[in-house]
């Protein structure tokens, strides 16, 4: 068992450490992207809705078509691809990266390695559940695309997205100064109140 973890740890270490060589050029970049999303700062938050805001409100104006949009996508992410690295060590500059600056970009870079390895394993977890339990893996795919399917006829699409992209934005945020624990905490003593009112009651 403990060599197994330290195969595990070993190998986080290693993805970790490519990410970090593949993401060197965005580092300044990243780590102003995460003081933001965290609220480092309290406009932080009414920065990122401001902008997404924004963005979403040209792209309601402009109405491109779907060829247009994904060209347009894939052409912004070319030029920062290209240009980041160049111009974020004249903006930011290198020289002021310090050794605090440097682990907290090694902790990202394991968090998103952390993630992705989560991504895979609810994957891999979905297609076992067809393998073993293939009338379940069924009915739970339906009922989900189907629920998916009514709250995107009952909402216009780009609300939509720009509803799940603010939520995304927000939430580092909200998960960092512990609003989500707050509120989720407080769902559940409702949620066990009721439940005790209804034992008295059946009682």
């Amino acid at each position: 068992m403990a060599e197994g973890d330290n195969k595990s740890a070993n190998l986080l270490a290693q993805e970790t450490s490519q990410l970090e060589e593949q993401l060197q050029g965005w580092g300044e970049v990243i780590l102003a992207g995460d003081r933001c999303l965290r609220w480092e700062k309290l406009w932080y938050p009414g920065a990122l809705v401001g902008a997404t805001t924004v963005l979403f409100t040209l792209i309601y104006y402009l109405d491109p078509s779907v060829l247009t949009g994904l060209s347009c996508t894939v052409m912004i992410l070319c030029l920062a691809d290209y240009l980041v690295p160049t111009l974020a060590p004249r903006v930011f500059g290198s020289n002021k990266w310090t050794t605090e600056q440097q682990q907290r970009f090694h902790e990202i870079c394991g968090n998103l390695v952390k993630t992705q390895r989560r991504v895979l394993g609810w994957w891999k977890r979905l297609f076992s559940l067809k393998e073993e339990k293939p009338k379940m893996y069924f009915l739970s795919v339906i009922s989900s695309l189907l629920t998916v399917a009514w709250i995107g006829q009952q909402v216009h699409n780009l609300f939509l997205t720009y509803l799940i992209v603010i939520f995304l934005l927000l939430l580092p945020g909200l998960n960092q100064h512990g609003i989500i624990s707050k509120y989720a905490g407080m769902a559940k003593r409702e949620i066990n109140k009721l439940l005790k009112q209804k034992e008295k009651k059946n009682e």
